[in-house]
This record gives structure tokens, C-alpha cells and sequence, in this order.
């Protein structure tokens, strides 16, 4: 005769408190994109669009698009985003796409309320400096919140899986520079879209400082009974390498392989996502590497003086 399951007040009350700390987390989440959002679109409204600056990915291909059909930026980026958003989610399910697609509705839905209040300077200088100052912000707030923008991401994601010898860097700046170079031909102002570039570069440089300050890189150590599904994520998803490392608990003297991996600074805030959904009771240590020598990063023989 089967015994009724015994049940230990603390654990459920801790299994209670997780459960709280999840949803407040996710909350917490979804504000940050939430004022994401709005300053990405104000970034685009504002700043940029009004200016005819586009500075690669989708919100550079609607700004281009809007000149020639007359419709709403913000509806070009949605239009544009949902075949890519519903690629996303058959290649890599429902869970990674949906706060990305809160994130894309919203922007666009902001995009198009702000864009009669534009622009707020025509100093195409200023324009170019302080939008992308505030794209970086913006996506950094997404990066932090465990989403991303779309667009771009997701399709450089899907190359990745297809032409899995190309760098990601390398695909982002192809893509960036070609919508650029269209910008130039659309406008038939070279001046505008090298303000635009510029746009691209300030975004570039000042994201890395938002997310992590000025460090090269992070390194992580990640001790999980979970760790074979971490790293075969980590590997899938981000496609970083790992490194098991054989460790011991000097309390309870169990055996314990523990991942060891550098990634690059962009990736971090992913990297902790898929530990935090894998195993959220993880052992995570994430420490700053400024210096990577080796495949990916740089040439100890060339680079090191």
C-alpha cells in the first residue's frame, strides 16, 4: 500500500520563494524592455528618421522603405520583423522569441506615436551622436532583460545555422554596411549616409561600455548538475566553446564537473539567460578577462607587444 508522498515545509516554502523570485524577475524584465522600447523608438523618431539617417539592420531598411511607399517606419519595422519573427520561433521555439516579439511590437508602436513630435535637432552630426548614444542604452537594456531587437539578430542567427564557418561579427557589419551604402543611393547623399555609419560606430562603441564597461571579455565558471544541457546550449546557441573542469564539494565530497568558458562581451547577458533557464539554483561566477589569446580572439604573436 503506497504511503502518501512526505511533504517538508521549508522546501515548499522555498520552492514558493523561487517561484515568486521567478515571476518578479520576468516582470522586472519586461518594464526594462518595456523603456527600451520607447527609447529606441525616440532614438529613431526623434533622431534619426526625421534625418534621414539609416543605420543598418531593420530600422535602416524601413527608414528607406517609408521614403518610397510613404508608410509609417514603425509599421515597416513590424511588417519586416514578423516573417523573420516567425522563422525565429519554427528554428528556435516560442521561449527564446517571445520577449523579442513584445520588444518588436512595442518599438514599432512607439516608433509611429513619436514620429510627429521629430525631429529635435537637424544637425546631422548631433543627430547621428546622440541617437546612437541612445540605441545603445536601449539594447543594452534588451541584452540585460535576456531579449533581443529581432531583425538583424535573428537573421544572422539563422545564417549561423546554415553557414556555420562565418563569423557573427563579420555578418553584422556585411549587413550593416550594405544597408549604408543603400541609404546612399536612396537619399543620393553620401554625406547622410556616412552619418549613418557614423550612427553604427557610436552604437557599437557605446553598447559594449552600457553592457560591461570597458573589459575585453567574460570569464565564466558555472557548477550545475545541469551542465551537459549548459553547454550544449552554449555550444547551439551562442556557439562558444566550453571546457569541463573536474572539481570535488569538499562538504559533501561528490564528484562535480564544472564549465569553464570565455565569451565575448555581447554574449554574456545570453549566456546567462541559458544557465538561468537550464538551472536556476546554478553556481555562476562571472569575472572580467581583459586579455584572450587564442582562436576567436587575439594572436598571441601578433597582437601582444
Amino acid at each position: 500500500m503506497a504511503g502518501k508522498p512526505i511533504t517538508n515545509p521549508e522546501q515548499e516554502k522555498e520552492i514558493r520563494y523561487e517561484a515568486a523570485k521567478s515571476v518578479g524577475r520576468r516582470v522586472k524584465d519586461y518594464l526594462a524592455i518595456t523603456l527600451a522600447s520607447f527609447i529606441y523608438a525616440a532614438a529613431v523618431s526623434l533622431f534619426l528618421d526625421p534625418n534621414s539617417l539609416a543605420p543598418g539592420g531593420v530600422t535602416g531598411v524601413s527608414i528607406i522603405l517609408n521614403r518610397f511607399t510613404g508608410l509609417e517606419t514603425g509599421t515597416w519595422m513590424l511588417l519586416i520583423n514578423v516573417p523573420i519573427l516567425a522563422v525565429g520561433t519554427w528554428k528556435f521555439g516560442l521561449r527564446f522569441i517571445l520577449s523579442t516579439m513584445y520588444c518588436t511590437a512595442l518599438t514599432s508602436l512607439f516608433t509611429n506615436w513619436l514620429t510627429p513630435y521629430g525631429p529635435v535637432t537637424t544637425d546631422l552630426l548631433l543627430a547621428a551622436l546622440v541617437g546612437g548614444a541612445m540605441i545603445a542604452v536601449s539594447l543594452g537594456l534588451v541584452f540585460k532583460a535576456g531579449a533581443t531587437t529581432g531583425g538583424t539578430d535573428i537573421i544572422v542567427k539563422l545564417l549561423r545555422l546554415r553557414f556555420p564557418h562565418l563569423k557573427t561579427g563579420s555578418l553584422f557589419l556585411i549587413t550593416d554596411a550594405m544597408i549604408v551604402t543603400a541609404s546612399a543611393v536612396v537619399f543620393k547623399n553620401l554625406d547622410v549616409a556616412l552619418y549613418a555609419g557614423l550612427v553604427v560606430l557610436v552604437n557599437s562603441l557605446l553598447l559594449d561600455l552600457v553592457l560591461y564597461g570597458r573589459d575585453g571579455a567574460k570569464l565564466l565558471f558555472i557548477i550545475s548538475d545541469r551542465h551537459r544541457e549548459i553547454a550544449g546550449r552554449l555550444l547551439e546557441d551562442l556557439d562558444i566553446g566550453a571546457t569541463y573542469l573536474s572539481g570535488t564539494g569538499a562538504y559533501s565530497g561528490r564528484d562535480k564537473e564544472v564549465i569553464m568558458c570565455v565569451i565575448k562581451k555581447q554574449l554574456s547577458p545570453k549566456a546567462e539567460e541559458i544557465v538561468r533557464q537550464e538551472d536556476p539554483m546554478a553556481f555562476t561566477i562571472v569575472t572580467s578577462a581583459t586579455e584572450i589569446f587564442g582562436e576567436g580572439y587575439k594572436s598571441i604573436f601578433s597582437e601582444k607587444i
